[in-house]
């Protein structure tokens, strides 16, 4: 790619998530220039590895080729995938951002015919499904990708399997010399839309994520109940028998001092949207939700309502206190039901761990001076000049607000170039 084009009234949108398009998009819509750096080879974020949205049940796909359709028809817009913003200096109207660039080892002579993936044999856990699949070394990131080109895992450079997807290229697509780089250019205001990341698992250690195979987070029961993920649908065990009895653990890390401080607010509505996924798979199959207090407020109050309707779902308000397996392997729920404080041993097919929202960028990470809270998200704070946060850099947000949150920090930034404009015109 050549270099970016901008000058001080050109808008720089960090994360290429669903809040980092909506801003980057809601700008480029007014006329403004916008530069949108993301950090995977492909935007959409975590949405794009959803199955279904609550409290609707619709697929996020639709939303999702709409606003890939709006980035294609814009002209305004600039994409740069597989890029990380590594220094932002200056101020409201005049930063210079330092941005690296990771190979792709694909340029844009790609149609995604596929021709590399089949002609390589090395594979790798694939992100995607958060690792529990395998994807090719060259490889789509996923069936609605954008941009839709292949990536050459750098894992690849200088072996014969490298060799084999350039050979097989017939559009000279594949680029094994490409390297890392760096570029650098203005921009006058800046949207930072880095989104979120599970929290850890592993962290909770009565729970034992990293010790039984058959309890596993949220984030990957929902690719499990994708037709498209590694599962081809089905609820599985480790065993790859299929999962009846499931139990899901609300607050996993979250409102826990020794994890995270905050409410996540995704998680309720996120396990109430996943009993569907249990009561549809299979007549028989029942789930069990764990909770503390849900939290549906307003408009979800009803999808709760329906979801405490259904006499497959079970709902007892307790704390998990740990988890054990029997000799089968099947996870075993053990604490006190606070509501009639009865001790309680249930066991499950599979437990699901309702983890909690984390900022993707840790405190140390950032490459400018911006007011972080103890949670670690980006606080509105004057003093952070023409950063605004968007979306989850902000808080833990649902997609819903995230959007609406993503469309106000686009109108600040606005203003700041518009400022910039009236200064110079």
């Amino acid at each position: 790619m050549t270099d970016i084009v901008a000058t001080n009234e050109t808008i720089l949108v960090v994360g290429g998530g669903i809040s980092g398009m909506t801003a980057a998009l809601e700008a480029a819509e007014t006329g403004k220039q916008v530069v949108l750096v993301e950090k995977r080879a492909y935007l959409g974020g975590r949405v794009s590895q959803l199955y279904k949205y609550f409290p609707k049940l619709c697929h996020p796909t639709c939303g999702l080729e709409i606003n890939q359709r709006r980035t294609k028809m814009n002209p305004n817009l600039t994409i740069v995938t597989m890029a990380e913003v590594t220094g932002l200096e200056g101020e409201a109207g005049n930063y210079t951002a330092t941005v690296k660039l990771a190979p792709r080892y694909v340029n844009d002579n790609c149609t995604a015919c596929g021709d590399c993936g089949k002609a390589v044999e090395a594979e790798f856990d694939n992100e995607y499904d958060y690792g529990m699949s395998k994807r090719k070394g060259a490889y789509l990131p996923h069936s609605m990708a954008h941009p839709m080109q292949y990536v050459i895992d750098p894992a690849m450079i200088g072996t014969d399997d490298a060799q084999k997807a350039k050979d097989a290229c017939k559009y000279d697509a594949i680029d094994l010399d490409m390297e890392e780089r760096e570029i650098s250019f203005p921009a006058g205001a800046v949207v930072w839309a880095t989104g979120w990341k599970p929290y850890d698992a592993a962290k909770i250690q009565p729970y034992g994520y990293d010790r039984f195979d058959n309890v596993v987070t949220n984030v990957e029961f929902e690719r499990m109940a994708d037709p498209k993920g590694p599962t081809g649908g089905k609820l599985l065990r480790k065993d790859g028998t299929e999962a009846k009895n499931i139990a899901f653990i609300q607050c996993a890390g979250s409102r826990d001092r020794n994890h995270l401080y905050h409410c996540s607010r995704i998680c309720c509505m996120a396990s109430l949207k996943q009993t569907h996924y249990v009561t549809d798979s299979a007549e028989d199959s029942e789930a069990t939700i764990y909770y503390i207090d849900i939290r549906a407020i307003d408009r979800f109050e009803d999808f709760y309502e329906d979801v405490k309707a259904n006499d497959r779902v079970k709902f007892i308000k307790s704390k998990v206190a740990n988890i054990i397996t029997d000799k089968e392997g099947n996870p075993i729920c053990k604490g006190v039901d606070t509501e009639g404080y009865h001790r309680y041993e249930n066991t499950h097919d599979l437990v699901v761990l309702a983890t909690g929202m984390e900022p993707s960028v840790n405190k140390g990470d950032f490459p400018v001076d911006i007011v972080i809270n103890r949670e670690g998200f980006i606080e509105a704070d004057e003093s952070n000049g023409g950063v605004f946060a968007a979306g989850s850099a902000s808080d833990a947000l649902d997609v819903n607000r995230a959007v609406q949150h993503a469309t106000g920090a686009a109108l600040k930034a606005i203003q700041v170039v518009n400022r910039v404009a009236g200064a110079e015109g």
